[in-house]
């Protein structure tokens, strides 16, 4: 067998090795969201309080994420995501453990710093074999997070019927992730750096290519996070509709962005990141109109089915820009992740406010404005659309610490 086929071979599997490791990485996700309720009153905390330990996975995130160029130029970018995979599954646990304020917030700065880590790892090495196939895969990837995030969700839902303490639940379901990630990550591709090669900087600020990429995927996880956050609110409290109805508004609109990120990397090929965005731009705005202009439910859900296609593959094809806007991949997809994890964290308070001080129309014609800026800025993800390598004989010829 020749070098070229045995490399073929290589980064195939590891594509589907990676898309494993986001998919573990999204149920744990779904596991811990579903049992939020067990762990507020196990911790005794109030709606003001819980909302306050919730902003610290953010911020663990935040300040962990630069960390994870220097663990993977340390110890390979196989076996840095096995232990930051690990590392993060494992973290599931701590929540349900707290028993107070002090501690929830002290569990989810932990967690938050694990997802955070692992997240870079994982993007960045699927950069690599989406660079290594020279196709696109990274909005197929992100699909794998959310189909993982929606098994983890219904296990966790199974769970709360049953009334199982979540201590239990996530220890179980922390032990089963473990195994299932450390199993995927065996074939990950193993990519090492030059012996000359300078490790990354523990710490620095994004580089200026990473905080404009950032920007496209800051206006998508805002409409993201509004989205899952208020639409049902929107139609139960706006429209009057019942709650059986206002939560089908939500499952559908993670559905759309679900489908449409798994479907999203044929598209990408066919017509490129910049027309893609700009398209996807568009349905996002049209999808804001009807939610403002709603008088009926079925226009509103619509309206919230369309911003979900429009936002889905947006993340995905920042973190393949960003991967490709500079030497140092991990540096810049960290400095897009911790300005999207950003985004996520102010996305669901400011649009409280904006309802609490007008309504929630207006809230929605905020994000409607963001959207726009979808299309108006998608050139900035060129990057991801030029000069692409193609497949390269040895593993070693190729530079850089890409974890």
């Amino acid at each position: 067998m020749s070098a070229v086929v045995y490399e073929q071979r290589e980064v195939r599997r590891s594509r589907y090795a990676v898309a494993a490791v986001f998919a573990v990485h999204g149920a744990v996700t779904g596991s811990f969201a579903t049992r939020v309720p067990w762990i507020q009153d196990h911790a005794s905390v109030g709606a003001g309080q819980l909302g306050l330990a919730l902003a610290f996975p953010a911020f663990g995130a935040s300040v962990a994420m630069p960390l994870a160029g220097r663990i993977s130029h340390r110890f390979g970018s196989r076996n840095a995501l096995r232990g930051l995979i690990a590392l993060w599954t494992l973290s599931l646990v701590l929540p349900s453990l707290a028993p107070n304020l002090l501690t929830l917030c002290a569990a989810l700065f932990a967690y938050g710093a694990s997802a955070g880590m692992a997240d870079v790892a994982m993007n960045a090495l699927g950069v690599e074999v989406e660079n290594r196939l020279d196709r696109s895969i990274m909005s197929g990837l992100h699909g794998m997070w959310s189909a993982g995030a929606l098994i983890g969700s219904a296990a966790g839902t199974l769970a709360a019927h049953l009334g199982s303490d979540a201590r239990l639940h996530h220890a179980l379901a922390a032990a089963v992730l473990t195994v299932l990630g450390l199993v995927a990550c065996t074939w990950v591709l193993d990519i090492q750096p030059a012996q000359d090669e300078e490790p990354p900087p523990r710490f620095a600020l994004p580089p200026k290519s990473a905080l404009l990429i950032g920007a496209i995927g800051f206006c998508a996880v805002f409409a993201e996070g509004a989205s899952l956050d208020w639409s049902a609110v929107y139609l139960r409290h706006r429209l009057q509709t019942s709650a059986g109805l206002a939560a089908a508004c939500t499952t559908g609109f993670t559905l759309t962005m679900a489908a449409a990120r798994i479907a999203g990397d044929k598209v990408v090929d066919r017509f490129g990141s910049v027309r893609t965005v700009r398209a996807s731009g568009v349905l996002a705005v049209l999808g804001g109109v009807l939610i403002v202009v709603a008088g009926h439910p079925a226009v509103a859900m619509t309206g919230f089915a369309l911003m979900g296609l429009g936002i889905a593959v947006v993340v995905p094809l920042c973190f393949a820009a960003a991967g490709r806007s500079g030497p140092n991949p991990s540096q810049a997809i960290a400095g897009v992740a911790t300005i999207t994890y950003t985004s996520g964290l102010v996305a669901p308070g400011a649009i409280g406010g904006l309802a609490q001080a007008a309504s929630l129309v207006v809230s929605f014609g905020v994000v409607t404005l963001l959207a726009c800026g979808l299309a108006a800025f998608a050139g900035v993800l060129r990057a991801g659309d030029r000069n692409r390598p193609s497949l390269t004989p040895e593993p070693a010829a190729v530079p850089g610490p890409r974890p």
